[in-house]
């Protein structure tokens, strides 16, 4: 009868350094930060509009700015989750909705330029970005790096890769 090998060594916790204050409350390894923020609303009439400033910090050698900040309207936030869509290989969450109620005439409220409304679209836009942002391939895609860190963005840009150099 053969004897059993002895796996209590496989199965032995790593020896690992006690985490100190000063570890515990350093800057992280790679963070990306992206806040939505700061809605503004522009024009009169059939001209009127939202934007919302689009703030980013990072320490990741995949954006060549480690910090920007751009304003967008919601067909911004359209344009990069079609482009997503079509050029990489992720699932792209869906934007808050459109609100087309809101959108009618004869309203007896300000519609979509409620604050309400703007500030629950405020959230949703801020999760949809980061939650694309925070996707490593969506990452590499240059549509998102055009959107976080380009004061306009170019919609003939040629779609593709960033290069790490």
């Amino acid at each position: 009868m053969a004897a059993e090998p002895d796996l209590s060594a496989d199965t032995r916790r790593l020896n690992t350094k006690k985490q100190t204050l000063d570890d515990a409350y350093a800057a992280p390894a790679n963070f990306l930060e992206i806040d939505v923020c700061n809605p503004e609303t522009h024009g009169f009439g059939k001209k009127r509009y939202s934007d919302y400033e689009v703030r980013m910090r990072t320490n990741l050698p995949v954006f060549k700015l480690k910090e920007s900040s751009v304003r967008r309207r919601y067909s911004d936030f359209e344009w990069l989750r079609t482009e997503l869509e079509r050029d990489s290989k992720i699932v792209v969450p869906p934007l808050p909705g459109k609100a087309w109620k809101r959108q009618l005439p004869f309203r007896g409220d300000d519609g979509i330029f409620e604050e309400d409304f703007i500030e629950e679209r405020r959230q949703g836009l801020e999760a949809f970005v980061n939650r694309v942002a925070g996707h490593p391939l969506a990452q590499n895609e240059r549509c998102l790096h055009m959107f976080l860190q380009e004061p306009v963005i170019d919609k003939n840009y040629v779609p593709g890769k960033v290069r790490n150099t």
